[in-house]
């Protein structure tokens, strides 16, 4: 199955890298190219791709206004923030936002790629260094708002893959810790998702942390 993808960025030579190295790949396609914020809702809206590659500093109308825009819409396409900068604070407002994870611009054509490939597939993971910077910023940001109600509506176990996968485990990971097959590991986050409204792993591990149920710093 091919995976349909437009690029949002100002600086075209930044994007005739990325479809270079991305309509290289056998499954992936570039759909299109927008050169601002509110090129990219349009394209969204009008080409309906699958993954959506998202500058976060653009003109006209930024990348996490316009990332908001599009995880708004009906048949919305998963987006994967670009930034120069690992620690630039607009990421976490972006995930905030609806974005399903973020990539460094000096990734490799290969990690490129591969990326796309999970967001798509919704398996939006978290590394453990992303996540130990998200950690830091909401630690930052204060104490967490009172649980969300929406957890009671999880089972513990539920409930314990959440916590697990908050702070950047993968599935392998999450099937050796609790002793289970990884097919049954993807049935629990599955259902944990629907339960909670939630899009992939990286919204969940927000979610997590934003509604008080994991802590920073609290193992």
């Amino acid at each position: 199955m091919t995976i349909r993808v437009v690029l949002a960025d100002d600086q075209a030579m930044v994007r005739e890298g990325f479809s270079v190295l991305l309509g290289s790949q056998p499954d992936i396609e570039v759909a299109g190219e927008a050169v601002d914020g509110r090129d990219a809702v349009e394209q969204a809206e009008r080409l309906a791709p699958d993954v959506l590659l998202m500058d976060i500093r653009m003109p006209v109308l930024g990348g996490l206004e316009a990332t908001r825009l599009v995880c708004a819409l009906p048949s919305a396409p998963k987006v994967l923030i670009l930034t120069t900068f690992d620690l630039d604070e607009y990421v976490y407002e972006a995930l905030r936002a609806g974005a399903s994870g973020f990539l460094l611009k000096t990734a490799t054509g290969r990690a490129l790629a591969e990326a796309v490939r999970v967001v798509a597939a919704g398996d939006a993971l978290l590394s453990p260094g992303v996540t130990r910077r998200l950690i830091t910023e909401f630690a930052r940001l204060g104490p967490a708002r009172p649980t969300d109600v929406r957890i009671k509506e999880l089972t513990d176990r539920e409930t314990e893959v959440l916590v697990l996968l908050s702070r950047g485990l993968s599935n392998t990971e999450l099937a050796e810790r609790l002793v289970v097959s990884e097919q049954t590991v993807k049935t629990h986050i599955s259902r944990l998702l629907a339960k909670l409204g939630l899009r992939d792993r990286t919204q969940a591990a927000v979610f997590a942390y934003e509604s008080g149920l994991v802590r920073p710093g609290v193992e």
